[in-house]
């Protein structure tokens, strides 16, 4: 009897929390994968009860998809760009927020990439060398940017592997399908890279700034919880997550960053 009632007083809360349960689904950048990974787990722990899905890809590819519909109701773009455009067109339920500044590293899964530079790529010995695709992924667009500021650009360019996103690129060097890859800081940031080969921070004179924004969706104008994860992001577990992922901060100066051995 005593389990019987303990069951009646639990079943009103249960109802509830299933009533008031709401989902999102996220567009993010994949040089997001490992930081938002870890930031959707402490969401989900304040916010029990709650669904959030994210889908990874790049950012170039995202925006072209919610144009067409694509039913996500954040998007987190590696260029600030994509999502300004968004607004523009009135396919935006929010202003834009600039939630990071990214970084482009030199890494290699065999080479101790910490004691190279660009002009490294151009030895006879290192024949493949991944990057994303400069068509709609920034990280690769900024690769190409820096190869190109450096003289280096066709001397490279026939070594280059393209990967569909910056987390591809570094797949192909961690596979071995090539040497050197010009990636995302904030995947070399993980153990499970940057335990391996090293990696050389490139100089930020060499390309645009890889500043990046989001935006919340026309599609989850009236999505609540939409709009608690926005304000989630300014927290500081997520800023705590972001620098830890080598991001530097809307308003702040990242002054001490450095090339790493593995």
């Amino acid at each position: 009897m005593k389990v019987l009632r303990s069951l009646l007083l639990a079943c009103p809360l249960l109802f509830a929390t299933a009533v008031h349960a709401e989902k999102i689904t996220i567009a993010a950048a994949s040089d997001l994968k490992f930081a938002m990974d870890e930031i959707v787990t402490k969401f989900k722990k304040e916010h029990p009860g709650n669904e959030v899905e994210v889908a990874y890809g790049s950012s170039g590819n995202f925006n072209t998809q919610i144009q067409q519909g694509a039913p996500f109701d954040l998007f987190f773009s590696a260029d600030i760009a994509f999502p300004q455009n968004l607004v523009k067109e009135g396919l935006a339920a929010s202003e834009v927020k600039p939630y990071a500044i990214g970084r482009i590293v030199l890494w290699s899964a065999t080479l101790d990439a910490s004691k190279m530079t660009l002009k490294n790529l151009t030895d006879p010995k290192i024949t493949r060398v991944a990057i994303a695709n400069p068509k709609h992924a920034p990280y690769g667009k900024r690769a190409e940017e820096a190869l190109r500021a450096s003289g280096l650009w066709q001397k490279v360019e026939p070594k280059l592997v393209f990967g569909e996103t910056i987390v591809q690129a570094a797949q192909f060097v961690q596979t071995g399908n090539a040497q050197v890859g010009i990636i995302a800081l904030s995947l070399v940031s993980n153990p499970e890279l940057s335990s391996k080969g090293g990696y050389w921070l490139i100089p930020e004179n060499l390309h645009e700034p890889l500043e990046q924004g989001f935006v919340i969706t026309k599609r989850a104008e009236g999505n609540a919880l939409a709009k608690t994860f926005a304000d989630y992001m300014g927290s500081k577990p997520v800023r705590a997550v972001m620098t830890k992922y080598g991001f530097a901060l809307p308003g702040e100066v990242k002054g001490n960053l450095k090339s790493k051995k593995p």
